[in-house]
């Protein structure tokens, strides 16, 4: 999953108003974040298989320390604490929230994925391959992004007619993101430069998150 990832730290964004957007956008890919860190180094590995599931490329065939179930889990929790620490309200509502948003990504991934997401480790691999639908799972990830758009917009009016078009302004241009990439995008032909792609797009979005909480501040 790529924008759908972002709907559940949209949605937080409701809950847990002192933690900035980009650090929800952060944490709903930092297992990616650090998967792709990892490809590049060596430490985790995949191939570019052309349409290996639907129209995604990647076999993501050695990733436990990232997406292993337990792994998943304690970097979620890692995520949230450091952000309770780092950021003003109630810290027992922000490990929470922001771990929730964390851990979103493998649940997501599972219903995506092929079956590539250990539940031990390296073992007991499993993934429901909605990939495989590309008719199905790109509608499903526009609608988790801009359902989490709504529910943000709704819950924290921007006190800025800017800020509110910046905000949906954000959620359109993923969505068209989203359809370029599955459809339209000639993915790279080796691991690690996918992995530097992904890492460039992941930090592009968090940018223009902070763009949007800027324009959404309180006016003074």
């Amino acid at each position: 999953m790529f924008i759908g990832h972002y709907g559940p730290a949209l949605a937080a964004k409701a809950a847990v108003k002192t933690v900035p957007l980009w650090v929800l956008f952060v944490a709903a890919q930092w297992v990616d974040f650090l998967w792709a860190a990892f490809v590049i180094a060596g430490v985790e590995k995949a191939r570019i298989v052309e349409n290996f599931i639907g129209v995604t490329p990647l076999d993501l065939y050695y990733m436990p320390y990232t997406h292993g179930l337990p792994s998943a889990v304690l970097l979620s929790l890692a995520m949230g604490g450091v952000v309770a620490l780092a950021f003003k309200g109630d810290r027992v509502a922000v490990v929470l929230a922001v771990a929730a948003v964390a851990f979103s990504h493998w649940l997501l991934d599972l219903i995506v994925h092929a079956p590539d997401l250990a539940l031990v480790f390296d073992q007991m691999k499993v993934g429901f391959g909605l990939w495989a639908y590309p008719y199905i799972s790109v509608p499903v990830e526009i609608a988790l992004v801009l359902g989490g758009v709504w529910l943000y917009d709704r819950a924290v009016p921007s006190p800025r007619r800017a800020g509110t078009i910046a905000l949906w302004g954000l959620g359109f241009a993923m969505a068209a993101l989203q359809v370029q990439n599955s459809f339209f995008n000639e993915h790279p032909k080796d691991p690690a430069a996918f992995a530097m792609l992904s890492l460039t797009g992941y930090t592009a979005l968090a940018v223009l998150a902070a763009g949007v909480d800027y324009l959404r501040r309180p006016r003074t």
